[in-house]
């Protein structure tokens, strides 16, 4: 023990001392400005404003700041095609040169979604889940069925649309709905010009019944006489089935 602290006060470990003290100061201070000069301490770039522009202009802004960037792609209905809607980092952030920018851009082309179930389901839920998948509402129709403004079918382009079928998103759907009448009511037919005979197959086979029948003037032949009048009209509303229909025949 003695013997160390007689080093200690040697001239030889003090030179040995200051020597790796100054060797750690030296590694240090190479290391700080090794680091500066790997990670171009100091040196930044402002971010700029890329959202709303084209990608195409995009880009060539991003090249000629130096940067790099990475794209992303979403689709949206009604929203032009290539269209930078999101940027990472914002705006006016400084970073350093050749740094990734993430770009969030509208995709040119709409991808395909499956068609959802809507047959049997009311007007208000065939239009909510429409909206929900991205599609848009066409034209409705409605036809007689005692379920009223629910779906009966689905076209697309003018042909049926199943279930499951892909179709791309944004696409415009029409629907066959129901119009809460259904076969409890049938057109009235016409019928002048029809003999007593003729009337009775054309009420029957559209489940309508005779009514009164009037003669008009002096009949020489009652099974010759035709109809020269009616009612209800065809151009009446439609009647319920079992309806009479009243007619008047007259000889030609």
């Amino acid at each position: 023990m003695v013997k160390i602290f007689q080093y200690l006060r040697t001239e030889t470990f003090r030179k040995n001392l200051i020597g790796a003290l100054i060797g750690l100061t030296v590694f240090f201070l190479a290391i700080v400005f090794g680091l500066r000069q790997y990670t171009r301490h100091n040196e930044s770039v402002q971010v700029p404003e890329l959202k709303g522009l084209l990608i195409e202009e995009a880009i060539k802004k991003l090249e000629s700041l130096g940067f790099e960037y990475d794209l992303d792609s979403v689709y949206q209905v009604d929203t032009k095609p290539g269209l930078v809607i999101e940027q990472d980092p914002d705006p006016n952030t400084k970073v350093k040169k050749n740094r990734t920018l993430y770009l969030t851009i509208i995709t040119r082309t709409a991808p395909e979604v499956a068609f959802p179930e809507l047959v049997e389901k009311t007007f208000v839920e065939a239009r909510a889940i429409l909206n929900s998948y991205g599609l848009k509402l066409g034209d409705t129709t409605y036809i007689p069925d005692i379920a009223r403004d629910v779906v009966l079918d689905v076209k697309f382009g003018g042909e049926r649309l199943n279930t499951g079928r892909p179709i791309p998103k944004g696409s415009t759907v029409d629907l066959i709905l129901g119009n809460g009448k259904g076969a409890s009511e049938v057109p009235v037919p016409n019928l002048v010009g029809l003999t007593l005979d003729q009337v009775r197959f054309a009420l029957q086979g559209n489940s309508l019944t005779l009514g009164t029948v009037n003669y008009m003037g002096l009949i020489a032949d009652s099974t010759s006489a035709t109809v020269i009048s009616q009612t209800p009209t065809p151009e009446d509303p439609a009647v319920s089935i079992g309806s009479p229909i009243n007619i008047a025949l007259a000889n030609q």
